[in-house]
């Protein structure tokens, strides 16, 4: 088996955090890095991709939902050695849910609609709860 290389930059990501009913949605990854945690569908933007279309498409990709994207809630940065992955700037939009039912791709293992209070002892990625709040608070949620 061989190791991917990983890119000698950081890479540009996206996710979101949906909104349907007062409640969030959370998706379970399936693979490493942050294998069994919970956060936000998203993922890489590409090249010549705008945010809100690679946010779009990443949703679509991994979840089926069609969503509205309110803004930006927030970023964060992960770096090597915390994740056990890459060098990822992570652009963290607010968005409210606008047609579908979620069907989740080989990225995921399982997802949750949950009140933002309402986490409990779930195993989370790191700031995903200030993301959060901060999308709830944009959305007036």
């Amino acid at each position: 088996m061989t190791c991917p290389v990983q890119p000698s930059h950081p890479q540009l990501a996206v996710s979101a955090a949906i909104f349907r009913d007062g409640k969030v949605l959370l998706v379970r990854r399936a693979k490493s890095p942050a294998k069994g945690f919970y956060s936000l569908p998203g993922g890489r933007v590409e090249f010549g991709e705008t945010l809100h279309a690679a946010l779009h498409r990443e949703v679509d990709e991994e979840t089926g939902l069609k969503i509205e994207i309110a803004g930006l809630a927030g970023w964060r940065e992960v770096v090597p050695g915390t994740s056990g992955g890459g060098h990822y700037l992570i652009m963290s939009f607010a968005a409210r849910w606008t047609g579908n039912e979620p069907v989740l791709n080989d990225e995921h293992d399982d997802f949750r609609w949950l009140a933002p209070d309402a986490l409990g002892d779930l195993k989370v990625t790191g700031g995903l709860d200030e993301i959060i709040r901060s999308a709830r608070a944009l959305l007036g949620a």
